[in-house]
């Protein structure tokens, strides 16, 4: 079976311009699993990391700055932009409005040197019902040198009433807590400086008044600087592979703790509420 048709792009697409764009077109989606969605994958070649921006995304999440490596979630951040071109065109069915980032599997098989160059290319994988609503799962490459040297999966979550069409609810894992390793005071601008290193300048994340739009007390931090810095406090090795589950939204400012054992880490709050939690261990 042929795989999505690609379309290279000239340069990464302006964020704003498609945030405002899915805005505009979330009312008129009528988000359900069995929908068409965009077969396109869309291509980037001849990217070069802004070592600048990079060195703000190291400062906001906590990894050493200055060295000729990409931390591991870096890619993302480059990959975003074009996830979020397919996501709120008129074809993706699921409002980019109160999407939310759900989970992230990642495999990094080789270093990759901030100073190089790298093809990007996303893509959306497909949709599948959840106990509340449908989710779609959002696919970037990077290839080095035409290798691919780094890949994940990412799963968005539109909750909408199912009428009956659900997934069956997954069951909790009985795994034992895992040993606070640190408490950190998450500042109420995380938000904002991680959105001006990273692009994503969602609403929910910048400001109390704007978060409340969106039914939030507060501004939230976003899902990835959350297993950002939590990778940054764990360390991974150069070939690795990891899972992240975002579980529950991080209120800024807040108190958080980051505890961690052997391959697994979480970041839990009041009551020990689970935020984040996932794996990473050696590919």
């Amino acid at each position: 079976m042929a795989g999505p048709a690609p379309l290279v792009l000239t340069g990464p697409p302006a964020l704003a311009p498609l945030l405002a764009r899915g805005a505009l077109l979330s009312p008129f989606k009528r988000p359900r699993s069995d929908a068409e969605f965009p077969r396109t994958r869309l291509v980037l070649p001849g990217l070069r990391v802004d070592l600048a921006r990079l060195a703000a995304y190291e400062r906001v999440c906590g990894f050493p700055t200055g060295e000729d490596a990409l931390p591991v979630t870096y890619p993302h951040v480059l990959g975003f932009p074009l996830a979020m071109r397919l996501m709120s065109g008129r074809d993706f069915p699921l409002p980019l409005l109160g999407l939310v980032h759900t989970s992230i599997t990642v495999t990094r098989h080789a270093r990759m040197p901030a100073s190089g160059t790298y093809e990007l290319s996303v893509h959306v994988e497909g949709l599948v019902p959840h106990r509340r609503g449908t989710e779609a799962t959002v696919v970037t490459e990077v290839r080095g040198g035409g290798d691919i040297v780094w890949e994940s999966r990412s799963t968005y979550l539109a909750r909408h009433r199912t009428h009956g069409l659900t997934a069956a609810p997954r069951e909790a894992e009985a795994l034992k807590p895992l040993p606070p390793v640190a408490e950190w005071r998450l500042a109420g601008d995380v938000g904002r400086r991680y959105g001006a290193a990273s692009g994503d300048r969602n609403p929910i994340h910048l400001h109390p008044l704007t978060a409340r739009l969106f039914g939030f007390p507060r501004a939230i931090a976003h899902g990835m600087w959350t297993v950002a810095r939590c990778l940054a406090a764990h360390g991974v090795t150069e070939r690795c592979h990891l899972r992240a589950e975002f579980r529950a939204p991080v209120l800024l400012p807040s108190t958080v703790t980051y505890a961690a054992r052997d391959g697994r880490f979480e970041l839990r709050g009041r009551e020990d509420r689970i935020h984040v939690a996932g794996d990473v261990y050696p590919a």
